[in-house]
């Protein structure tokens, strides 16, 4: 039984960056001879790289008169023909990665010039058609209890390398990675309480050695990095008695500060696509506390969910949010703004009575434009994928197929800890796979059937995609799919 509840929208208020633009007042007298001139555009800026899924472009500032003293960028996701183009969120340095959303699509840049007398804009041409990139390797990684497999996405999932990191087989609880710094950041051990304290690496992916590796006062759990790399927000953990999340130095794993929202047990961080929305997810909350990393504040989501809160993602505009909960089978969207009910409460019906898993949906993820979920339901044993794009236009999420799958039912291999097989999903960056943690099957999306199943999957729910090009991590998913445009 499928039951979609849909919830009035209230808006009381919005996360996110206010912009605030303060007004020059001028003398109209004529400015005196000699007097600075605000800058102006001589040369249109210009675009420089490969117009390829997951390599980088970067950006001509062009010429300019009057001496400019900074520059500002902000790329643009365009039509083939260069036109009907629109800001990308986030995009606002001088160099862009291209990912799965701009395919088909052609990018342009705006450069603003600034002096002490003023600014002024100029755009780019357009770049040629993203197509996918040939000189990309994309590769899963694939986490159990001591060893680390690495699969070949775009090669029949062949098995291309195996690696071991010290330390994890007192199991695995996250990975994150940041492709600026070459990084893999790993979190294992106790996740809190009865289960204790907790460790975290750091693994450079080039060089292949561990950098750090920390023991914390703490239990940890399933972490999120920013986008810069700089700093690794990681859950005391999902037995942790506190709501406390520890903000850590990724440069030598020190403890650099705290954020403490309500609730107890975090053990899911999610960090959006454009780095500027950190979901905080506490098990025993039925809240998803918000952390706006730009402004560093905290935030309380929309009220309540049907219980604490699980496997979640966002969107790519960064004002919406899909959350599982425990005890329940299906999923919720809500917003990041304001105070309210969630907007859609998707049922795929009762828990049958002695169910084995705390929650019957452990596991959701989104795609890359934004437009389908999948959600786990391990009562059935399946993945349902759902159309949601219209979810931010009051347009109700719409079912699109169930996927049966293995897996779903009794505990893990060679598992140290918290072994039951209750399920993950993650897309791969350019949509066209997801990967079924603790069932092994691997979901072509295009056609919504399992098309390989790789034996390790069954046996982990901690997975990740990092894409290389020329012996340099370019591009990471993160443990579950996020939108990264609509």
């Amino acid at each position: 039984m499928r039951v979609l509840g849909h919830n009035h929208e209230r808006r009381v208020g919005r996360i996110g960056l206010i912009a605030v633009a303060a007004a020059l007042v001028w003398c109209l007298n004529p400015l005196p001879a000699g007097a600075l001139s605000p800058p102006v555009n001589l040369k249109p800026p210009t675009i420089v790289g490969i117009a390829q899924v997951g390599l980088k472009l970067r950006a001509s500032h062009g010429s300019w008169s009057n001496s400019p003293t900074s520059y500002a960028y902000e790329w643009k996701r365009c039509s083939a023909a260069g036109s009907s183009c629109v800001g990308i969120p986030g995009a606002t340095r001088s160099a862009y990665i291209l990912v799965s959303g701009d395919l088909g699509r052609t990018l342009r840049v705006r450069v603003t010039a600034y002096n002490a007398a003023g600014h002024s804009s100029a755009i780019s041409a357009h770049t040629a058609v993203v197509t996918v990139s040939t000189s990309v390797r994309h590769l899963e990684y694939i986490f159990n209890d001591g060893p680390v497999e690495v699969y070949d996405i775009d090669n029949a999932f062949k098995l291309v390398e195996t690696f071991s990191l010290p330390g994890t087989t007192l199991g695995v609880r996250g990975v994150a990675v940041s492709p600026s710094t070459n990084m893999m950041f790993v979190s294992f051990g106790g996740d809190g309480g009865g289960n204790g304290n907790g460790s975290v690496l750091a693994y450079n992916l080039v060089t292949k050695q561990v950098v750090w590796s920390v023991n914390l006062n703490s239990g940890i759990d399933s972490g999120a990095v920013s986008n810069d790399g700089k700093l690794l927000y990681m859950p005391c953990g999902e037995l942790c008695g506190t709501g406390t999340w520890n903000v850590m130095d990724t440069s030598n794993g020190a403890v650099v500060g705290t954020i403490v929202p309500n609730g107890t047990g975090p053990h899911d961080g999610v960090m959006s696509a454009d780095g500027k929305v950190l979901l905080l997810g506490n098990r025993n909350y039925p809240h998803v506390s918000i952390y706006n990393t730009v402004t560093k504040t905290l935030y309380a989501q929309i009220a309540p969910l049907v219980g604490g809160v699980r496997p979640l993602t966002i969107n790519g505009r960064d004002n919406r949010v899909f959350t599982t909960s425990t005890g329940f089978d299906g999923f919720q969207v809500s917003g990041t703004e304001g105070l309210g009910e969630a907007f859609y409460t998707v049922s795929f019906g009762a828990i049958p009575s002695g169910f084995p898993f705390s929650t019957a949906s452990h596991g959701i993820s989104l795609s890359p434009d934004s437009k389908e979920v999948y959600v786990i339901d391990a009562v059935h044993k399946e993945v349902q994928a759902w159309d949601v794009h219209g979810v931010t236009e009051s347009v109700a999420p719409k079912f699109v197929a169930a996927v049966p799958v293995n897996g779903l039912t009794g505990t893990e291999a060679g598992c140290a800890y918290d072994c039951g097989r209750d399920g993950w999903v993650q897309h791969t960056l350019d949509g066209r796979y997801v990967f079924v943690g603790d069932s092994g099957a691997v979901i072509e999306t295009a056609t919504h059937k399992v098309i390989a199943n790789l034996t390790n999957l069954l046996n982990t729910r901690k997975t990740i995609e990092i894409d290389w090009s020329n012996g340099l991590p370019v591009a990471t998913s993160g443990r579950t799919g996020v939108g990264q445009v609509g």
